[in-house]
């Protein structure tokens, strides 16, 4: 599941026993995603996966900026 601003996004998935939640908000940048008008669903592979969750777009092969922080509020 990916937010409307596309900032956040939660994964659900089943492993062995229980269901899993991941959830990954970022600060600055957005999740490269489908827009809400593309109908058709799109399948990936756990490679692929963490290529996102890493902030990369898996469709164009381009990185987030990386943040440094000094301090922390």
């Amino acid at each position: 599941f990916c937010n409307r601003d596309r900032d956040k996004i939660k994964l659900l998935y089943w492993e062995r026993n229980g269901f899993v939640l991941w959830y990954k908000r970022l600060e600055k940048q957005r999740f490269k995603w489908l827009k809400p008008t593309d109908s058709a669903a799109i399948c990936i592979d756990g490679h692929q996966l963490n290529l996102l969750l890493d902030g990369l777009d898996i469709f164009n092969n381009k990185p987030h900026e990386t943040l440094f922080y000094t301090a922390m509020n």
